[in-house]
């Protein structure tokens, strides 16, 4: 016959199992919701009208390659420019380049940032692609823009498989 103390033993210990595995369900939760609350804030930056406008006017640029691109809008020898144009192309750059951080850092979800970047991120990668490659062979800096690349890289997995 079972006593008394070993049935509290029992219930303590499935007490505590039952907490355990309630803390991880909520942590896991937690992390998610966390995540979802990053990449809103990020989404939120994308529908600034600040954005919104560094966005355009990069993407309006017309260029035929690094060179060119140089002649229009950064002749210094830097490849920099005060020119709007060029600071919308850091601007945009920098703030994709800080998605493909996160997402290599795992802080954010690739499903949730592909469905709501969707094709934004393939269309810019490409017409940033020949200013970024230039830069990089120009400053010996073959990172310059790496976890943007990384996104693009990942974004375009994600739409294959």
């Amino acid at each position: 016959m079972v006593d008394i103390q070993t049935v509290s033993i029992a219930i303590a210990s499935a007490s505590v199992v039952a907490g355990v595995v309630y803390y991880a369900l909520q942590l896991r939760h937690q992390t998610k919701l966390r995540q979802t609350d990053l990449i809103m804030k990020l989404y939120s930056t994308l529908g600034s009208q600040e954005f919104f406008e560094s966005y355009t006017k990069f993407m309006l640029m017309e260029f035929e390659n690094y060179d060119d691109y140089r002649k229009k809008y950064a002749p210094s020898p830097t490849g920099l420019s005060e020119k709007p144009e060029v600071i919308a192309f850091w601007k945009v750059g920098i703030f994709y380049e800080e998605i493909g951080s996160l997402l290599y850092m795992k802080l954010i979800d690739i499903n949730l940032t592909a469905r709501l970047f969707r094709n934004l991120v393939g269309y810019t990668w490409e017409k940033m692609k020949p200013i970024i490659e230039g830069l990089r062979k120009q400053w010996n800096d073959p990172r310059l823009y790496g976890w943007f690349e990384y996104l693009a890289n990942e974004m375009k997995k994600r739409e294959r498989g």
